[in-house]
């Protein structure tokens, strides 16, 4: 009896012009037999923003340790303009 722990990433989607919400499943598996599946999502942002007083620190986000599909949808979504934009809105919350 074999059992092993598999990590899939079944949905990636982009919602809004920013977020990256990613789906992750737990695969349990007893002799190649599914016997336990979980979903955890979890949603990327191209910073943390922080205030300081007036003072604003926009902190990239850290994708490395996101599966490659993941990092590259973001590289992608995440244009020079579209992170301004993000900056622009985070700065008038």
């Amino acid at each position: 009896m074999a059992i092993t722990k598999t990590t899939e990433v079944p949905k990636i989607e982009i919602v809004g012009t920013w977020n990256i919400q990613v789906a992750t499943d737990t695969v349990i598996l007893e002799d190649d037999v599914e016997i336990s599946r979980s979903r955890h999502r979890h949603v990327l942002a191209p910073f943390t923003s922080t205030v300081d007083g007036d003072t604003w620190t926009h902190s990239a986000t850290d994708i490395s340790g996101e599966v490659a599909s993941v990092q590259a949808i973001a590289n992608a979504v995440w244009t020079d303009a579209v992170k301004a934009a993000y900056k622009t809105w985070a700065e008038a919350q």
